[in-house]
């Protein structure tokens, strides 16, 4: 079966590192995000030009690596970052080696397979475009005096970073072509999952860019949306679980889900979310909750076993043509109470 995942950054990773659990899912295809403008990936875009920013893609490259030893030191290589106060301090090998290939092949998605290959990788790590583009966003709260007015901010960092409350989201160039193997891979899935993530830089403009919008629209894939365990600083301060929605659906309206998982402990109120995502299901479509944040509450992440275990539950427990495979339960699910036992 063929699974695809579209995000960027750790949220990604922990949700390829959960299909790397799932070995019906023998093909998976990473769709990552290019409009960093930070770090290792920001000063390669001002120093090498029209390069895609490479650190999202190199972090899914490192998650779906082989599991054996040799492919698992290479991809400690691609993710080891330099030292020291030269020119080279902070950025990660598997940026230059990707900024190299991206120059000396002129194809970002050739370069890719490359590393692909090196890394013994399960599936594919592909762009979103294969162009990089800038995220622009309408903030308010920034004027202390008026904080209803709204001001425009542009670039990822900016964004992610805002003390204001960011509303919407649009990328630069205006209506980006997409990568055609992105497409491709949406159109064929079985399985497609959107989040967890960064909200508005890392989510959401996968839906920005028309192509794959039209195909996450229009795939036969089962579409599974996975929230974020914590609001982040800055671009979703003080959101709740069914504002993470709402934006989503303000910002592609037409697409449909057949589940959201969450995990139960970061919904506090759980028949809001319900409420919210009954205008985004297809007919059948469930909010789950279920144990999925990793043991550390200091750094909110996913624990790629347990969102592996959750989301076999939410796979088994939806409709598959006119009926329903797994409990039988058609109403929306909530739990667990203590293992993975629904209440």
């Amino acid at each position: 079966m063929r699974a695809v995942a579209l995000g960027g950054g750790h949220g990604l990773s922990a949700t390829l590192s959960a299909l790397r659990l799932m070995p019906e899912y023998a093909d998976v295809t990473a769709v990552v995000t290019v409009a960093d403008d930070g770090g290792s990936s920001g000063r390669i875009r001002r120093e090498l030009g029209a390069l895609l920013p490479p650190g999202d893609l190199r972090m899914a490259l490192a998650a779906l690596a082989g599991p054996d030893q040799y492919h698992a030191r290479w991809a400690g290589f691609v993710q080891h970052r330099f030292g020291g106060t030269g020119a080279l301090a902070g950025h990660a090998v598997g940026n230059l080696l990707l900024a190299g290939l991206m120059e000396s092949l002129g194809d970002p998605v050739a370069a890719l397979d490359e590393v692909c290959t090196l890394l013994g990788v399960r599936g594919r790590v592909l762009p979103m475009s294969r162009v990089p583009l800038d995220i622009e966003a309408e903030v308010s709260g920034l004027d202390e005096t008026h904080p209803e007015r709204r001001h425009r901010i542009r670039g990822q960092v900016a964004v992610a970073s805002t003390p204001g409350r960011v509303e919407r989201v649009w990328l630069h160039p205006e209506q980006p072509p997409a990568c055609e193997q992105a497409v491709e891979a949406i159109r064929s899935a079985d399985l497609v999952l959107l989040g967890p993530g960064s909200w508005f830089t890392s989510v959401l403009p996968h839906l920005l860019v028309p192509a794959l919008r039209t195909a996450l629209q229009e795939t036969a894939a089962r579409r599974v949306v996975v929230l974020n365990l914590a609001p982040e600083p800055g671009e979703t301060s003080d959101f709740s679980p069914e504002q993470h929605l709402a934006v989503l659906n303000a910002h592609a309206p037409d697409l449909r889900l057949h589940a959201v998982l969450a995990d139960g402990a970061a919904v506090p109120v759980p028949h809001r979310l319900r409420r919210e995502a009954r205008a985004m299901m297809e007919e059948g479509g469930r909010v789950h909750l279920a144990p999925v944040a990793a043991a550390d509450p200091l750094v909110p992440r996913h624990e790629p076993a347990a969102l592996a275990v959750a989301l076999r539950e939410v796979l088994a427990t939806l409709p598959v043509g006119d009926e329903v495979v797994g409990s039988g339960v058609t109403g929306e699910t909530d739990g667990p109470t203590g293992g993975f036992g629904w209440r």
